[in-house]
């Protein structure tokens, strides 16, 4: 009962933050719409509570919310490489069967394709409605075209999971995928091995496993809500609404189906695939969903989802320990609703047609890319290039228009975390039930 009163606690606490943090953002953009954002009073404003201190110009500034969000964020990026191979490898070590192995595995990836499949579905219906609508033809003035040099192959994200160096995969956040690989392997040798729990390796996992749940319990429950504030104050604070306008339909379209997935379509999943009580779920992961959404990545977030899931949601450690670190680097909800209602604004700012053929391959080209896009903050927008480079969308109206969203989407980026967050713990739920490592004792308490 002491354990739920202070999940409850924590969580009311990162609402607080959340809405203080939004509300005085907006405070803070009015008064820099009002003074104009080149004026005097609105640099010294800037320089003391919201500058960027490592970005051109920012080399005599304070930044306090910047500094403070950002030591935060990078607390939390501290431990994702060691907790996500500590984790992995034990629970690779603790599956004694191959055969289990294989099924938890195919489970899981069956999982993230369905839901992934229903959000692109979703997002595709919609938006070609409003495409055919025309409420994406807009003409943008004032911003310069994109280069186009953020395309890559969709296909490069097969070829990343085997690394070439392990120093090298180690030594970044954004090659968790190598990192997972890595672990598998780890673990599946020792248990080639007849090593398992006795291993030096395996010891020395579930001691870094044991000191990673007490930093973290520690940075998040002292320092969270706070941090929280000033990471949603600084990102409404600093943005314009000048911006905002031309892509007002885009905004507004991507927030709906973001936000109907998200409250409406996972409790429906959970409801319907999982034979389990929605509302429960929700209030139990609502503090992922506002952490996901303030910090804006899916690695920083990976930490209290895996608490949440284990110690609240009643998911046995070994399942949790393998699905969310997987789902963190390859089952994105979020970031394939955004990218195919991107896509398509694009299309119509770009004076392009977009047939049902076309808007299956685009659906297709977002399911690969997201499975590619790195879980840091701002990265689903970068690969949206990738989608336009497919399908041909690269007109100069067409770069205009990616630009304008690479300008404004972080507001959308925080509540795509949130999605691609919730949806690694919908299937987590849905595997462990299946193979009965489900505690249903602790997802009702």
């Amino acid at each position: 009962m002491k354990k739920a009163n202070e999940n409850n606690k924590l969580a009311i606490q990162m609402l607080v933050a959340m809405v203080a943090g939004i509300l005085v953002g907006l405070l803070f953009m009015m008064v820099r719409e009002n003074v104009g954002a080149d004026s005097s009073t609105w640099t010294t404003i800037n320089n003391i509570l919201f500058q960027d201190i490592t970005a051109e110009g920012g080399e005599s500034s304070i930044g306090l919310f910047y500094l403070g969000g950002q030591l935060f964020i990078r607390a939390l990026q501290l431990i994702i490489v060691p907790m996500v191979f500590s984790s992995v490898v034990m629970a690779i070590s603790e599956i004694n069967e191959a055969s289990t192995l294989g099924r938890v595995s195919a489970k899981t990836i069956g999982w993230f394709m369905l839901t992934s499949v229903i959000a692109l579905i979703l997002a595709g219906v919609v938006a070609l409605i409003c495409f055919n609508a025309g409420m994406f033809n807009v003409k943008i003035e004032g911003i310069a075209g994109a280069a186009g040099s953020t395309g890559s192959n969709p296909l490069e994200v097969i070829l990343n999971i085997v690394p070439s160096n392990i120093g090298s995969t180690f030594s970044v956040n954004n090659a968790v995928l190598g990192v997972v690989f890595i672990a598998v392997v780890v673990g599946l040798c020792l248990n080639a091995l007849n090593m398992g729990k006795e291993s030096t390796i395996y010891r020395l996992c579930d001691e870094i496993s044991k000191i990673i749940v007490i930093f973290l319990n520690f940075t998040v429950k002292k320092f969270g809500p706070a941090a929280i504030f000033m990471l949603l104050c600084r990102t409404f604070a600093t943005y314009g609404i000048d911006y905002l306008k031309p892509a007002f339909a885009y905004f507004v379209l991507c927030v709906i189906l973001l936000l109907v997935y998200l409250f409406l379509g996972y409790p429906i999943i959970i409801a319907v695939g999982c034979k389990l009580n929605p509302i429960i779920f929700i209030k139990k992961i609502f503090k992922v969903i506002v952490f996901g959404f303030s910090t804006s990545s899916s690695a920083a977030t990976l930490p209290l989802n895996l608490d949440t899931n284990t110690k609240e949601l009643g998911v046995d450690h070994q399942i949790a320990s393998f699905v969310l670190p997987l789902g963190m680097t390859i089952n994105m909800d979020g970031t394939a609703i955004m990218q195919v209602v991107a896509t398509l604004f694009i299309a119509g700012c770009g004076g392009y047609d977009v047939s049902v053929f076309q808007l299956v391959i685009i659906m297709v080209l977002a399911l690969i890319a997201s499975m590619g896009t790195p879980a840091a903050p701002g990265a689903g927008a970068v690969i949206l290039f990738t989608i336009l480079s497919g399908v041909g969308f690269t007109g100069d109206q067409a770069l205009i228009a990616y630009s304008l969203i690479l300008a404004i989407n972080r507001p959308i980026e925080m509540l795509v975390t949130s999605l691609n967050c919730v949806g690694d713990s919908v299937a987590c739920i849905a595997v462990a039930k299946s193979e009965g490592k489900f505690d249903a004792d602790t997802y009702n308490k």
